[in-house]
């Protein structure tokens, strides 16, 4: 049986802080001039399109989320519904509109098409005690997300002021990133909260152990394609270069929450070699268009 925490007050208020002080971005507020645009697509144009995909495609992660966590609670519901989603939906939209603006084609963003694997989990969900397994892979996937798009954001941003592209990464790619860290705190909370709650026993853990090392996924990756393209935006941005470091940091959340009893365990092996094989088949693709 689960006992509230203080915690779960603490992660209520954080929702209502985040919905009041991180409005979705207000796309007039960004400034598209580009000194040299085709360096900034040469550089990042793979990075661009590949989340704003991502980013636009919350409208559909709203509605998994809802065949998924039937019995969700109110704070929940509204941290993915009417904080999370538009703020994300509203990166997407600022990402394509800068990448047309560098001549790029408008992003084909899949908002509907729900997997039947979704489905047949969301049967499941109701009975209880797969819910809060299905709950707490949430939390963790969650937290795995946003920590990847706050490095992405950063080597942007780093990249960027390198190009002198200074409007840009101010009103673009920074504004984006400050909205990133307090998805990953509600995240990162809600996954404790549960813990300390007993809202999840030993065996449901080693089930959520399980099924997360089965089945990790990449950010927006759910064909052989958009693996390889998430490889590209690792590669492109560098992040390849200190990978291992990279996934340790990523993976944080879970490593302490899942693998803590595991010695020896700071970098979850799954997460590794998808990271590693995504950017692997990445580069051979690239050399093979170069050859």
């Amino acid at each position: 049986m689960s006992v509230p925490t203080p915690l779960a007050h603490r992660i209520r208020d954080h929702v209502d802080r985040l919905g009041a002080q991180h409005p979705p971005i207000d796309l007039a507020t960004a400034d598209f001039t580009v000194r040299d645009p085709s360096s900034v697509r040469a550089r990042f144009g793979h990075v661009l399109s590949y989340m704003a995909r991502v980013e636009i495609e919350v409208e559909r992660n709203v509605l998994e989320l809802a065949t998924l966590l039937p019995a969700v609670s109110e704070t929940d519901r509204r941290f993915y519904a009417d904080v999370w989603a538009p703020q994300e939906e509203r990166h997407g939209l600022l990402l394509d509109a800068l990448g047309q603006e560098l001549g790029m084609d408008p992003v084909r963003a899949d908002t509907t098409e729900v997997p039947a694997r979704v489905a047949v989990l969301g049967r499941l969900a109701h009975l209880p005690f797969v819910h809060e397994v299905v709950r707490l892979l949430y939390y963790l996937t969650g937290a795995a997300t946003e920590k990847s798009a706050m490095l992405a954001y950063r080597a942007m941003s780093t990249g960027l002021e390198e190009l002198g592209e200074k409007a840009i990464r101010r009103t673009v790619v920074d504004a984006i990133k400050v909205q990133e860290p307090g998805h990953y705190a509600f995240y990162k909370l809600s996954a404790e909260e549960m813990l300390a709650s007993g809202a999840i026993s030993g065996w449901q853990l080693h089930l959520a152990r399980l099924l997360r090392s089965r089945r990790y996924g990449l950010v927006g990756a759910r064909t052989a394609e958009q693996r390889r393209d998430f490889g590209g935006v690792v590669v492109e941005l560098g992040l390849d270069a200190d990978l291992e470091r990279h996934v340790r940091d990523i993976s944080r959340l879970e490593s302490q929450l899942l693998w803590a009893r595991e010695k020896g365990l700071p970098v979850p092996d799954y997460a590794l070699a998808g990271f590693r094989d995504a950017a692997r088949d990445y580069r051979r693709e690239r050399d093979l268009r170069a050859a």
